[in-house]
C-alpha cells in the first residue's frame, strides 16, 4: 500500500470532490506515462486503484455512488491497460471534481 497515511483515516476526512480530484491527478500521471512508456506508469496505475479502492469502499457512501465508481473503475482500468481510448471523458470527469475540490476549500 503506498498511501498508508491516507488509508489510516486521513483519507475519508476530505470531501468526495477532493477524493476525486486527487484520484484524476493519478489517472492523468498514469495516463501520460503510459502513452510515453514510462516505467513508471505502473506505480501511478497501482497508486490510482488504491485511492479509488479507498473511496468505492467507503461506508458512507450511496450505493448509486458506489456503482458510478466501479464503473469509473472499470473504463479507467481498460484505458490505461488495453487500446480503449475514453481518455476526453475521463479527463473531463476528473476535472470537474478538481474545480469543485478548489472552490469548497
Amino acid at each position: 500500500m503506498q498511501h498508508q497515511d491516507l488509508a489510516g483515516g486521513r483519507w475519508s476526512k476530505l470531501s468526495l470532490a477532493e477524493q476525486l480530484g486527487n484520484i484524476g491527478s493519478e489517472y492523468e500521471r498514469a495516463k501520460k506515462w503510459r502513452e510515453q512508456k514510462d516505467p513508471r506508469f505502473q506505480n501511478a496505475f497501482d497508486r490510482f486503484l488504491e485511492l479509488l479502492d479507498l473511496t468505492s469502499t467507503s461506508k458512507n457512501l450511496a450505493l448509486a455512488r458506489r456503482r458510478e465508481l466501479l464503473r469509473l473503475r472499470e473504463v479507467a482500468c481498460a484505458e490505461l491497460t488495453q487500446a480503449a481510448d475514453h481518455s476526453a471523458g475521463l479527463s473531463s470527469y476528473f476535472y470537474h471534481f478538481a474545480l469543485l475540490a478548489r472552490k469548497t476549500t
